[in-house]
């Protein structure tokens, strides 16, 4: 990538930071806010690397939308740079580097997630850069490269577990091919794999210390199991796949990904990539027979992906990547302009933007007057999220009190002193409050005349007992 794709990339680069700055947080957003605040080994959800970008984030630039994501776009730019960097090892000379970092910078999963700041913003750097280490390798035939691949792969572990299925693909690929068995024969591989278990001892430690909650909640996902809805549950794996990816771009990449496959018994370059995408996309498969599969959870299946169609897929169909890339920006740039200024008016089930994003501030308004109305010492949620966004989105003198079992796992305040000083102003989902009885106050949130959510509110009296109580961080003003 020479010249003007990287101005491209620039430029792209300095719209993802401008909006990243301009865009309302999104409620998990805001929770992985709150573990920046409690910084540790790992978190029921998620390793703690989200954690510590957050961290960085607002170290350098403030407790902000564009300080919690502030390294989201530059880790899609330094992830299409590695990308580009593994496709002209693997096909050097043949502008695969382009077309690979161009393809995965055109799907919509990766542009919104060089926006948001999500476990997958961190999982997709790291993935990526694996399988850089891994291409450089290949083709310098340096063992050392080994190194690298183990401490990038042992970054994307402590991103998300999900990094494990990476783990597991490359451990096939060295097992299928006589020439990558050699390498089991030298100490590199090994290596490498230790300095990944370095990187995510931390993770590890967190876990046995707290009855390996974060694994036990991963596995609880493995044994749902509702056959009878599996076609429902592949078709929506199967759409949303193609719309996350946009429909061209999705095309190349299981053509792509085809291809490699042919190859991959005489190929180890072939084998790799199509190990990458294979092995991880048949466990999402199989998952699918008996549950959901969110759109998210396969995307590390993305680079290999892209890095298939760049070097593998025949000269007919590589001639698409151009209109297959205008495709995806175009599509990706329709849902940045509606997150930014919302000049469609859609159904709110349509309209992500707006189920996430839209109408906290005013919500938080209406809140805190509702609050020092009713008298209340503090707000309360009993729903993680909720309580993480109320924390994010309330002015500073008003304390917000999360009511729920994980809250638990985290380094926290004890909010005990705050319940027994008076009464606490309980908010609820109304979708989750029927049958709550009458509450003090019902408000909404909104983007126009366009409802995202009800919320009812209750008052709770002081001196409630609640073992499961944390007091949740406040913003710092810069």
């Amino acid at each position: 990538m020479i010249g003007p794709a990287l101005v491209t990339l620039a430029a792209l680069t300095l719209l993802r930071l401008a909006l990243a700055a301009a865009l309302p947080l999104s409620p998990d957003e805001a929770y992985y806010w709150v573990w920046s605040r409690a910084l540790a080994g790992g978190y029921l959800d998620h390793p703690p690397m989200v954690a510590l970008l957050i961290r960085a984030g607002t170290s350098l630039v403030g407790e902000s939308e564009l300080g919690v994501r502030l390294a989201a776009p530059l880790a899609a730019a330094a992830g299409s740079l590695l990308l580009a960097s593994a496709a002209e090892d693997l096909a050097p000379g043949r502008h695969a580097g382009l077309i690979a970092a161009a393809l995965l910078n055109a799907s919509l999963l990766f542009g919104a997630g060089a926006v948001l700041m999500t476990p997958d913003t961190p999982l997709l750097l790291f993935w990526t850069a694996t399988l850089a280490a891994l291409a450089r390798g290949l083709r310098r035939g340096d063992g050392r490269w080994w190194l690298a691949a183990g401490l990038a792969a042992g970054l994307a572990l402590a991103s998300k577990l999900t990094a494990l299925l990476l783990l597991a693909a490359v451990g096939l690929w060295l097992l299928a091919l006589p020439a990558t068995r050699r390498m089991l024969a030298t100490r590199w591989p090994w290596l490498g794999l230790g300095i990944a278990g370095l990187v995510f001892a931390p993770t590890l430690a967190w876990n046995a210390a707290h009855g390996w909650a974060g694994f036990v909640k991963q596995g609880a996902r493995v044994t749902a199991w509702q056959p009878a809805r599996a076609g429902q549950f592949l078709a929506e794996l199967l759409a949303g796949q193609i719309g996350l990816a946009t429909p061209l771009v999705f095309l190349l990449c299981a053509v792509g990904t085809v291809a490699a496959l042919r190859r991959a018994r005489t190929d180890a370059a072939a084998a790799l990539l199509a190990a990458s995408v294979v092995v991880p996309g048949l466990v999402f498969l199989a998952h699918a027979l008996g549950d959901r599969v969110q759109g998210n959870w396969p995307a590390g299946l993305y680079p290999g992906a892209a890095l298939a169609a760049a070097v593998f897929a025949g000269p007919s169909w590589r001639r698409w990547w151009r209109p297959a890339v205008v495709l995806g920006l175009a599509m990706t740039a329709i849902v940045y302009v509606q997150a930014l200024a919302a000049p469609l008016t859609l159904p709110a089930g349509l309209d992500p933007s707006l189920l996430r994003l839209a109408g906290w501030r005013d919500l938080a308004a209406d809140i805190a007057a509702e609050r020092q109305r009713s008298g209340a010492a503090y707000v309360v949620a009993d729903n993680y999220a909720l309580a993480s966004m109320l924390a994010w989105s309330l002015p500073a003198d008003q304390r917000v009190v999360g009511m729920e079992p994980r809250w638990r796992l985290f380094a926290l305040p004890d909010a005990a002193p705050l319940l027994r000083a008076g009464p606490g102003l309980l908010v609820r989902s109304a979708r989750r409050a029927a049958g709550d009885g009458a509450p003090v106050a019902v408000l909404t949130r909104r983007r126009g005349a366009s409802v995202a959510e009800a919320y009812r509110l209750f008052l709770l009296p002081p001196g409630v007992d609640r073992a499961t109580a944390a007091l949740l961080p406040q913003r710092v003003a810069r």
